[in-house]
């Protein structure tokens, strides 16, 4: 509330995403109410941004509670501006809605417990199965970022994506979900058998696949004096989510409903997926891929990550995991190491840019493996606690803007 109400300095990450949704903010007046000065005129590298409603509507919500946001003023509000603009959500909406709190998902790596988000989220269990298939090769004595060694992240990848797809959505509209078997060491073990050391699989259209999922997430992980752990990620979807502010609320709407299934039965090579677990249905949570994980060891938090970045976060936060565990990386360098990204469909690789070599990537697609350069992908945020020194490490990956370490 305090930094809402007395405003924080426009850095030129807010400076860049407010001038590039300046259409939007024209377009939506209560948009324009929040992005714009009060003249109308765009926010300037180094002014003050002041969010009053926003700090009203948190006070709500301090006072009040649940009931701060999902009733009384601030449904109205929200319900009002919703009316009046097309859409759909009532006031009676807003007050059946309910958070659920769920136990996370578990399994261990190399002696280490890995503890990770739960479905609605697929993260923790395609993660969990992933580091389970990887178990069973000395990945260390491949090298980092080998070609050998990111052929078989590629395949542990490719097989976890296909059972996200065929399997994962939210728990209460899919209670035979097999989550037990996915992220079992035998079932694992099936899944590594079928991996040609020397030629890349083929993911077939016609099972399944994975829809677009935007990159726009933000993550933190925070370690106190006691080496207590915390992993959070949180999205609005798209970057500003919907870019329309509820009016005199002062937050953004999302449009995380891009994350249902969209067509039912219509799965294709271009990434569109309809298998069922996943389809829409009212008062049913979207799938994501968020992937706030703690890494612990003897019951003690050892590490905490996490990342944005859409269906690359289950796969970023992995690698990140593989980076400490495998190849003895601290944490900062676990955090900026060059990452891939495969997702069963479409059957591509990408790489970023610049952190691979030629003969590496020469290697790798003489297995058979399809090839694309990107730009950054995610941007990690962790923390480390040495317990045998008891130093507290923190790494904020470079690729974000605004990311950083700090102490309190």
């Amino acid at each position: 509330m305090k930094l809402a109400r007395e405003g924080i300095p426009v850095t030129w990450e807010l400076y860049s995403g407010f001038r590039s949704n300046q259409s939007f903010w024209d377009q939506y007046p209560s948009s324009g109410a929040v992005f714009l000065k009060a003249d109308g005129s765009a926010y300037e590298l180094g002014d003050t941004w002041i969010q009053a409603d926003l700090a009203a509507t948190l006070e709500l919500i301090q006072d009040q509670g649940r009931d701060g946001f999902y009733k009384g003023k601030n449904a109205k509000m929200l319900a009002d501006f919703m009316r009046a603009n097309g859409g759909i959500i009532t006031e009676e909406d807003l007050e059946k809605y309910e958070a659920v709190e769920r136990e996370p998902v578990r399994g261990t790596y190399r002696g280490y417990e890995i503890v990770s988000m739960p479905p609605p989220s697929s993260g923790g269990v395609v993660i969990i199965e992933m580091l389970n298939i990887l178990e069973g090769y000395d990945l260390a004595s491949y090298g980092h970022n080998s070609a050998q060694y990111l052929h078989l992240l590629t395949e542990s990848m490719r097989r976890s994506y296909a059972d996200r797809a065929e399997y994962l959505g939210d728990p209460d509209f899919n209670e035979s979900m097999p989550l037990d078997r996915l992220m079992d060491k035998d079932y694992a073990a099936t899944l590594r058998a079928s991996i040609d050391m020397d030629k890349a699989s083929v993911s077939d259209e016609n099972e399944y696949a994975g829809i677009y999922e935007s990159e726009e997430t933000t993550h933190y992980s925070v370690v106190d004096k006691d080496g207590n752990m915390v992993s959070v990620t949180y999205t609005l979807e798209n970057g500003y989510g919907s870019r329309i502010v509820a009016e005199g609320a002062g937050y953004l709407l999302n449009n995380e409903m891009g994350d249902f299934n969209a067509v039912p039965g219509v799965t294709n090579r271009n990434g569109q997926i309809g298998t069922t677990p996943n389809l829409i249905e009212p008062e049913k949570r979207m799938l994501s891929s968020m992937s706030p994980t703690i890494v612990a060891r003897d019951g003690k938090p050892v590490f905490a990550v996490g990342s944005p970045g859409g269906r690359t976060i289950i796969n970023t936060t992995a690698q990140a995991i593989l980076n400490l565990i495998d190849f003895d990386m601290n944490i900062a360098e676990s955090v900026e190491a060059p990452r891939i990204h495969h997702q069963w469909l479409p059957d591509v690789t990408s790489f970023e840019g610049l952190g691979f070599s030629d003969d590496t990537l020469r290697l790798y697609e003489e297995k058979g493996h399809q090839v694309r350069a990107r730009g950054e992908q995610g941007s990690v945020m962790g923390v480390y606690h040495d317990r045998d020194s008891d130093l507290f490490l923190g790494a904020a990956d470079s690729r974000a803007g605004d990311g950083a370490v700090v102490g309190y």
